[in-house]
């Protein structure tokens, strides 16, 4: 699968979300991808808060909106991506961003 480098770097656990905006929207396919120490197969999914059924899958494509995490052993929970179901929607870049950057919004309708 896609896994790039996580902005904070390895020592954590990142939630990748492709297409790379947030908040995602469930109608945009959103495929969720855990990152982190050891193996895929040792992923936990939470959903709002409970533990949830995609078990041992490092990735899928989102089918309820709802807030989502993964753990990782070794680097833990990660923070939440909330996946909403909802027109309009503004939209930022799901990446780490810094006071001065410049940034492109996204209106979706």
């Amino acid at each position: 699968g896609w896994c790039p480098l996580s902005p904070t770097g390895a020592q954590s656990t990142q939630l990748l979300v492709e297409p790379p905006w947030m908040p995602a929207v469930l109608w945009d396919r959103v495929t969720l991808t855990c990152q982190g120490s050891g193996t895929t197969g040792a992923t936990t999914w939470y959903k709002d808060g409970q533990r949830w059924g995609q078990e041992g899958c490092h990735n899928f494509t989102v089918t309820e909106s709802g807030t989502y995490m993964c753990d990782r052993p070794g680097t833990g929970l990660s923070p939440p991506v909330h996946v909403v179901n909802a027109t309009p929607v503004l939209q930022v870049p799901a990446r780490a961003l810094l006071e001065g950057d410049s940034l492109t919004l996204s209106c979706r309708v």
